[in-house]
């Protein structure tokens, strides 16, 4: 029997029975039958040494750090030198046997154990000065906290976050612009937390592909040789990132067998790995002062794929911008076939000079999100629609931070109407879970739903609600409970979700805090009155004031306040030092696990934290400093300071502005 996998085994299905039992009122297992399976794990961990942080023998605190130590390596951690040549691999190899494995694009991460036990975890930093994730690394899913061998042992290997999980965790996120763009931005801020129950709750799993040093009784000499070290770890209870045994007269075709595995992947990877197998050859060679000469890293690009143009399809949102969709004949890209991709703007529309019929490179960024690479004919620019595909009303090119976009500027679109209703029932809004924009269509398509008040009064449509496709009596019973539930709401959460354009999450909070959410004031607020609070230019206000000047708009407030109760709005005691400050958030986050978790931490300190970048913005959060973005450009327009996420952790730990 393998024991490791026994062990795996064991420990899910007694998870599984714990979640039944405490999460969900349920039993998939007598008690009596719980224990006795739980007491042959306790006998199998002593057994085998073997102890896995999801153990349910093991009660890992969800201790929250209030920082990340850093530390020294003992050693500097070189790059890998590269090549995107097989046949160069063939010639580095030489006479000498190999090891090829996957490069994973993960997060690279430094183990230590003394006396068997996990004792340190670093990230690999800048190659010198590591982070301690030591916290983090005991709730990895896969990480032994115990191991059979009692000597010092350091290991090195890949954080990952599989595609899967990525794709999850993202279907959970309303907002579009908080979505993470691929695995490893989401595993960097997932391994870099300062909760471990975040962390956790991720699924992070680590890949060992390096013995740095095991000193004491029981440590093998591995035979001179890397895969002898590799195996000795699998033994240990690490999962070993897969590597093949090759040489100069293998190494091509491997190359070819991996690269076909690809599509079957579940784990992000950018390339292989090759390293000499023979330790101390290895050693001899020495490095350079950038690389390790004892082994290159081998990178394939993008896999692109010529097609035709055949259409573009202009999508309408609830803003009123309209974007250019690429639809194309299908290709296979990655393992699966693609046949359309967002253009995004007018402006690269133009840049790419598309016209029907150009042949055009298309590939996937990150292996996810299909992109244009390249038109190979550019028979010119394609006409921009002068009426909304959905409406049919006028449409106008607005320029904005030189990015020219489409709109449509009726109000009454179907298109906003729905995307509108999508956003009213969204989390940071009245929060109506269930409810897609597919749920959402069908209710309008059925005339249950004509403003978003009536998503209160659907208990009489019943029979309707009950025979709709996908739908029956528990998914109608789940959808009142959960409307019924988005009654208490706060004046806020209630403001963010009438779409009122310029007033995003962060504007509304602003405005209700202001306001000491008294409603009656936030609705009566003028231009001047709007101005006065920080993080309100005068575009946003006059645009407010717009709004509930309509008499439609007013009716459907007044409707809406006839069918939701205000809870009072949570306050955080403590030390205000960001009072009268606002920041701008943008681009993507290590540290936190999204926009909406630093924004809540500078509003706890007494900051706050706008949608854009105005004369009133103090400060813009942004980890790509360099940046050509709009908002970057922007901000060195008006003089605003540019700062990365490091300096408002810094600032947030220390309770101080640097000076």
């Amino acid at each position: 029997m393998d024991k490791k996998q026994a062990i795996l085994d064991r420990i899910d299905l007694l998870n599984r029975a714990a979640r039944a039992y405490y999460q969900e009122a349920a039993e998939i297992m007598p008690n009596v039958e719980y224990d006795r399976l739980y007491d042959e794990l306790v006998e199998w961990e002593k057994e085998t040494g073997l102890v896995f942080a999801n153990s349910p023998t093991q009660n890992v605190g969800y201790e929250v750090l209030s920082e990340l130590p850093k530390e020294r390596h003992p050693s500097r951690m070189l790059s890998l030198d590269k090549t995107k040549s097989r046949e160069e691999l063939a010639t580095w190899l030489g006479d000498q046997e190999g090891l090829l494995s996957w490069k994973l694009d993960g997060l690279t991460i430094v183990l230590t154990y003394e006396g068997g036990e996990l004792v340190k975890a670093l990230t690999r930093g800048n190659g010198e000065i590591g982070e301690v994730i030591t916290q983090n690394a005991k709730v990895f899913a896969n990480v032994p906290l115990r191991i059979p061998f009692t000597g010092r042992l350091v290991l090195r290997g890949e954080a990952i976050i599989t595609y899967s999980q990525f794709q999850k965790i993202n279907e959970k996120i309303g907002d579009v612009e908080a979505k993470y763009k691929n695995p490893r931005n989401l595993c960097s801020g997932s391994v870099r937390q300062l909760d471990p129950a975040v962390t956790r709750s991720r699924h992070v799993r680590f890949l060992a592909f390096s013995l740095v040093e095991a000193e004491g009784a029981g440590a093998p000499d591995f035979g001179g040789r890397r895969s002898g070290q590799l195996a000795w770890l699998r033994e240990q209870g690490f999962d070993v990132v897969k590597f093949k045994a090759v040489t100069a007269a293998t190494v091509i075709e491997e190359v070819g067998r991996f690269e076909a595995a690809i599509s079957e992947n579940d784990f992000p990877s950018d390339g292989l790995v090759l390293l000499f197998d023979d330790i101390e050859f290895g050693r001899s060679l020495g490095s350079t002062a950038k690389f390790p000469r004892d082994s290159i890293a081998f990178k394939w690009a993008d896999q692109q794929e010529e097609t035709v143009l055949r259409e573009i399809e202009w999508s309408a949102s609830r803003t009123g911008l309209i974007n250019p969709v690429a639809i194309f004949d299908p290709v296979e890209l990655e393992g699966t076939t693609v046949s359309r991709a967002s253009v995004h703007n007018i402006s690269i529309l133009r840049d790419l000079e598309l016209g029907i019929g150009d042949r055009i490179l298309v590939y996937k960024a990150n292996m996810i999100i299909p992109q244009i690479a390249e038109n190979l004919t550019r028979s010119g620019r394609l006409p921009i629609p002068e009426t909304c595909p959905v409406c049919g009303a006028p449409t106008e090119i607005r320029d904005e931070n030189g990015v020219a976009t489409l709109r449509c500027g009726n109000p009454a679109c179907p298109a906003k109407q729905i995307k509108g209703f999508s956003l009213f029932v969204s989390r940071d809004a009245m929060n109506i879970e269930g409810l897609s924009e597919s749920t959402l269509e069908k209710l309008v398509d059925l005339g249950l739903v004509k403003t978003p008040a009536d998503l209160f009064r659907l208990e009489g449509a019943r029979e309707e609600i009950v025979s709709m496709e996908g739908f029956g009596e528990k998914s109608y019973q789940n959808l009142m409970a959960a409307c019924e539930a988005a009654r208490e709401t706060t004046p806020a959460r209630l403001l963010y979700a009438l779409g009122i354009p310029e007033v995003g999450v962060a504007t509304a909070k602003l405005i209700a805090s202001a306001c000491g959410g008294d409603w009656e004031t936030m609705q009566a607020l003028d231009v001047d009155g709007l101005m006065q609070i920080k993080g309100i230019g005068e575009v946003m206000a006059a645009a407010y004031v717009r709004w509930f000047q309509d008499p439609e708009h007013l009716a459907l407030v007044e409707d809406l306040r006839s069918l939701v109760h205000f809870q009072e709005e949570e306050h955080t005691e403590g030390d205000a030092f960001l009072e009268g400050v606002t920041f701008v958030i943008t681009g993507s986050l290590e540290h936190f696990s999204n926009r909406n978790a630093l924004r809540d931490e500078i509003e706890k300190v007494g900051g706050k934290v706008a949608g854009s970048v105005s004369r009133k913005t103090d400060y813009l959060i942004n980890n790509d400093v360099t940046s050509m973005s709009g908002k970057n450009k922007k901000a060195q327009e008006l003089g605003v300071p540019i700062i990365d996420e490091e300096t408002i952790l810094r600032w947030l730990e220390k309770g101080a502005i640097d000076e």
